[in-house]
């Protein structure tokens, strides 16, 4: 619901668990927002989530999906605005307002960014030729289409690994490609993938290629050490680099060297009234528990300080 002066007393950039959150919270306070989404559809990294959710407080969850479905049915009675596929054109954060490549324009007394993250690219040429045509957006869906194939993994955290073991029961051969020798993935992880004889593993080699006609079919690599170029014949590739914060057009916003928007205890940022809240303030704890909880407490730090925003 719009306010009586046509601004909103809150603006919502990003339709995941952090924007789902603080659109829920605004309407249980009584303020007046906008959540705008640029995708087709809200939930974010949700999409990403295949598998089920074991470290949620207090439910079971099926997967990403499976969450996506409860946020929306709690928010199915509440009063807030909404735009999807909305890309921005131009956001000025001091004032507070946001424009739409549509057209539409947006004020705002707050404005909460919880545009979240974004899966790191290889960055080499052919990074996006292959998409679909064997590099995999998820392992768990295409599963059984790596029967018989040999599949290449890259990254050395959580994520990688653990799609190295539960994918490795189903392509004939599993490679896991990191750039150093030291993996940041958790210790029950790296040991449960290192005994599994379906895995090889090659330490400290960067990705420099790939090649292939209509499909992908070779991946070359070079040892960081040896500096020797090798080329594995490969079937799927799936990449698990890390993430990316979508912080590039909040340039105004004091960010640390990686682009996360750096927060003070309520969600603000370096400039006033202006909240980030999720994945994107969020690298050591990119959970969905924190992303919601963030997402409160700055609706309730707006909420403390509306009477004098309104005033102004």
């Amino acid at each position: 619901m719009r306010s009586d002066n046509g601004n909103f007393d809150v603006i919502i950039l990003g339709g995941g668990p952090a924007g789902l959150g603080a659109a829920m919270w605004c309407t249980e306070l009584g303020m007046t927002s906008i959540l705008v989404e640029k995708r087709r559809d809200f939930g974010g990294q949700l999409h990403w989530i295949h598998v089920p959710i074991k470290n949620y407080p207090g439910i079971d969850i099926v997967n990403g999906a499976d969450l996506l479905e409860r946020l929306m049915a709690q928010l199915q009675d509440r009063k807030f605005e909404i735009r999807k596929e909305a890309e921005i054109a131009d956001v000025d954060l001091r004032k507070r307002k946001i424009a739409l490549i549509s057209g539409e324009t947006f004020g705002s007394k707050a404005i909460v960014i919880a545009t979240g993250v974004r899966r790191r690219k290889l960055g080499v040429e052919n990074d996006d030729a292959f998409v679909g045509r064997g590099i995999l957006q998820t392992g768990q869906i295409n599963r059984e289409d790596l029967f018989g194939k040999s599949l290449l993994i890259v990254g050395g955290g959580d994520a990688a690994f653990e799609n190295a073991f539960n994918l490795s029961s189903f392509a004939e051969k599993t490679y896991l490609l990191h750039r150093t020798s030291d993996f940041s993935a958790r210790p029950e992880f790296v040991e449960r993938v290192l005994k599994d004889p379906r895995v090889a593993i090659i330490k400290n080699a960067e990705v420099t290629s790939l090649a292939g006609e209509r499909r992908l079919e070779r991946v070359q690599y070079v040892d960081r050490v040896s500096k020797v170029t090798a080329e594995l014949q490969v079937d799927s590739l799936l990449v698990r680099i890390g993430v990316v914060p979508n912080s590039e057009p909040f340039r105004d916003i004091e960010r640390d060297n990686t682009g996360y928007i750096r927060v003070d205890s309520t969600g603000q940022t370096s400039i006033g009234h202006v909240f980030a809240v999720g994945d994107i303030a969020n690298p050591l704890s990119p959970t969905i528990s924190t992303a919601i909880g963030t997402a409160s407490t700055a609706a309730k730090a707006i909420f403390k300080v509306l009477p004098k925003l309104a005033s102004n």
